[in-house]
């Protein structure tokens, strides 16, 4: 039974210490502007620098047995900027700010003007992980809804314009990144949590804008932030029963370190569910097989294992880059002793 149990990644793997300054990136949040003084390398080489990491990442993924793949994001400064600040219309040399998921002020793009996707954004990198493996692959790309909370509108004054304008130019990138290669591309959405009274009134409909008329298997990643920053986390979900309603194929969702009810599966029984069963917190322990096996276990009581994938609570970009291949390791190995016993 191979296609049972397939395993995963969010998207983020750690980025090595010669390529970024890891003490600044950990220092700040993940940043909604430019962040070009995380890069170690001189400009003239960076891309080539990070082309080389990016192999190092992908071959780490495959080395530690995971199914579906991504490029590990090696590319970004963070899971949304690279898009965002991509597009016609945002002003980043006159930033403006906005309150992160934490409740403190951020710099963030500005939007002066009309939001439009002038040219692909990560097609190169979807092609070069496509060249570079032949496993599932899968691209990432910041939701419509989450982008709309990290950047001052000063052109639509509405949120949920605004959230449809980015959902237009996500809706081209997804076009481009399955004719480039792509197996899945997944939204990231954490915002939905982090807002969920705003989420209420329009996530939905800018995710299925962002997705409408695409071909091609879609995910939808959902979470309570990077662990390594946001450390107060509920453990249940504001916004989660609301996301069977939108398009994607897959959800995702973290799971482990917060130890969420998983009945909560029950209620998105028309989607195949991304859970996560790797904790990523700073001070987790690169987890034994057998604690994995129990969180799998603990989820094939409310989803059946054709329609279930196991992954990471969320991105790995900050965790120690040893530490993240030890627990990519033992999801994989639990992953198989389950699927053995089916």
């Amino acid at each position: 039974m191979p296609d049972l149990l397939l395993t995963s990644v969010v998207g983020s793997y750690p980025q090595p210490d010669w390529l970024v300054d890891r003490n600044l990136l950990g220092r700040r949040l993940p940043p909604r502007t430019r962040a070009v003084e995380i890069w170690r390398v001189a400009p003239e080489y960076l891309e080539q620098a990070q082309d080389d990491a990016t192999v190092l990442a992908i071959r780490d993924l495959e080395r530690a047995g995971i199914d579906i793949i991504t490029d590990g994001e090696i590319r970004r400064e963070s899971y949304s900027n690279r898009f965002a600040t991509a597009l016609d219309g945002m002003d980043l040399e006159n930033p403006g700010t906005a309150l992160d998921r934490t409740g403190h002020p951020n710099p963030v793009p500005r939007v002066v003007g009309p939001l439009r996707r002038s040219r692909p954004v990560e097609v190169r990198d979807v092609e070069f992980l496509r060249a570079t493996t032949t496993r599932t692959i899968k691209a990432t790309l910041p939701g419509p809804f989450t982008m709309s909370q990290q950047a001052q509108d000063d052109y639509y004054h509405d949120e949920e314009a605004l959230a449809m304008a980015l959902a237009e130019a996500v809706n081209d990138e997804v076009r481009d990144l399955f004719a480039a290669g792509a197996d899945v591309v997944q939204l990231d959405e954490p915002y939905l949590q982090a807002r969920a009274e705003k989420a209420q009134r329009f996530a939905v409909k800018a995710i299925n804008r962002a997705l409408l008329g695409v071909a091609g298997t879609t995910a939808l990643h959902t979470c309570f932030g990077y662990a390594h920053i946001v450390l107060s986390r509920p453990n249940g979900y504001p916004f989660l029963e609301e996301l069977a309603d939108v398009t994607a194929h897959q959800i995702s969702m973290e799971s482990a370190q917060q130890k969420v009810d998983l009945s909560v599966l029950k209620s998105l029984a028309n989607k195949t569910l991304i859970v996560g069963v790797i904790d990523l917190a700073d001070d987790s322990p690169v987890e034994d097989v057998d604690t994995v096996v129990g969180r799998i276990r603990d989820a094939l009581r409310f989803v059946p294992p054709e329609r279930l994938i196991l992954a990471p609570d969320c991105g790995m970009k900050y965790l120690p880059r040893p530490k993240a291949f030890g627990k990519l390791t033992a999801l994989a190995r639990a992953a198989a002793r389950v699927r053995a016993e089916l």
